[in-house]
């Protein structure tokens, strides 16, 4: 089946009404950009020779075997049911082009991932749109946002050092950070990215950068910008930016939660002010379907040996099955604003060694269960968990959420709804390639670790 051609100004494949973006101009290279079952982003550029690239001409070649690489190096998984026989063709999505403000005479485009002129079945970016498709034929949209933590390094070869010893809101960390930090939002801003809040974050040298929700989709390509552009700024700093979930044994690890807010064409449908809750019957039966899926679900949001050392009893990261109330030991905070009124919930056990694609097509799909089954959500929680003794958490029917990357990749393995939202094909990959980095990072120190993540994410 031949990929039918498009032209600039016709209408996106997925029946979006936007029109597909011109190549900036100035542009000499155009970056497609993917992000594979490890969640490393990469990307193969195209020379271009004149102001604009016919769209049947915004692609390249890639080996299926692309989606078969670990974390650790580009040996491909054994298990992933990948090789290196095949391709697919990287399509550049046109109506994501951006010129690069940290990298001139480039731009980006993020790329969907086609075999013989359709969707290939191992394409992250391609699960997510099918989440979305499935989202919309029950009259839904789900927007979101990921709220990055991240730390700021002195560039010292053999050393992981940070650029100051603070606290939480430090305003000595915001001065001592002041022109990367100031650098960096006004590169995102020139991206299309909405910044909202910034502050430093509790661990030495962590900051954290908030960014206005968007569509799904969208949320996801800014979050491949978002962390391309902070590491790619504090380089032109000579500084060493890192998302790795925990760095430093005995401060903050990097969370990444996500965002979720629940629409029917302009209206958020989350509350409902005569409910118990306050909450929506779509919205209680959505959140239900998520805390049904957690365990599974965390061997895509929260996916490496490295996560579970952030995701610790009282740390604020959500170690326990449950929801409440803007409880931040809850794995699922729905948040109740200063005017009572809620607009979004957040999901706490994320951090950014997820591909944002699969796990937020996966907590969709595991949301859309809950609709589906017709959930009951539990009562909320509003205290942290781990205060009350084993027969009070089995009483209220909490349970603690994995302690090890193994545990929750087992759990996925027997999870039938995400396992089928993903296909088999994607599923086998993801699974081939955890399997193999939990082989080699198992008998890693907590040094060794960090020396092999630092880089990556």
């Amino acid at each position: 089946m031949a990929r039918k051609s498009l032209k600039l100004g016709d209408p996106l494949p997925d029946g979006s009404a936007d029109a597909l973006n011109e190549v900036p101009p100035n542009t000499a290279m155009l970056r497609i950009a993917w992000c594979d079952n490890a969640n490393l982003i990469r990307a193969k550029s195209l020379c271009i020779n004149a102001k604009s690239i016919p769209a049947a001409e915004a692609f390249a070649s890639i080996s299926e075997v692309m989606q078969a690489l670990p974390v650790m190096n580009d040996i491909p998984a054994e298990e992933t049911g990948l090789s290196h026989v095949g391709e697919v063709h990287l399509t550049a999505d046109l109506s994501s082009i951006v010129p690069l403000p940290y990298a001139p005479g480039q731009s980006r485009a993020m790329g969907d991932m086609l075999k013989d002129g359709v969707p290939w079945a191992c394409c992250p970016r391609s699960f997510l749109k099918r989440m979305i498709a499935r989202a919309k034929e029950m009259r839904l949209a789900v927007k979101g946002a990921f709220e990055n933590e991240f730390y700021i390094l002195k560039s010292v070869p053999g050393e992981v050092e940070p650029v100051d010893n603070t606290t939480f809101a430090s305003t000595y960390a915001m001065d001592t950070s002041a022109d990367v930090i100031e650098d960096i939002i006004q590169a995102l801003t020139a991206q299309g990215i909405t910044v909202e809040q910034y502050y430093p974050e509790s661990g030495p040298g962590q900051h954290e950068i908030t960014v206005r929700y968007a569509s799904a989709l969208q949320a996801c390509d800014q979050q491949i910008a978002f962390r391309e552009t902070v590491r790619a700024v504090a380089q032109k700093h000579g500084l060493r930016a890192s998302f790795s979930p925990k760095i430093f044994p005995a401060k903050s690890g990097n969370g990444c939660h996500l965002h979720l807010s629940l629409w029917h064409d302009t209206t958020n449908i989350l509350s409902d002010e005569g409910d118990t809750y306050g909450l929506s019957n779509c919205a209680r039966q959505f959140i239900a379907g998520i805390v049904s899926h957690l365990p599974a679900l965390m061997a895509l949001t929260t996916p490496i040996p490295n996560s579970y050392r952030r995701i610790q009893p009282s740390t604020w990261s959500g170690a326990f099955q449950c929801w409440g109330f803007n409880n931040k030991e809850a794995a699922v905070r729905v948040v109740v604003d200063r005017d009572q009124a809620i607009r979004h919930f957040e999901l706490k056990t994320v951090d950014a060694s997820s591909n944002p694609y699969l796990a937020f097509g996966a907590t969709i799909a595991a949301g859309l269960d809950g609709i589906e089954r017709c959930l009951e959500l539990s009562a909320p929680i509003q205290l942290d968990p781990s205060s009350l003794s084993p027969s009070e958490l089995e009483e209220l029917n909490i349970s603690p959420l994995p302690s090890c990357a193994s545990d929750a990749l087992g759990i996925l393995k027997s999870d039938d709804v995400i396992l089928a939202a993903l296909g088999k094909e994607l599923a086998r990959a993801y699974v081939g390639v955890k399997n193999a980095e939990l082989a080699a990072m198992e008998s890693l120190t907590f040094e060794q670790e960090v020396e092999l993540l630092l880089d990556k994410y």
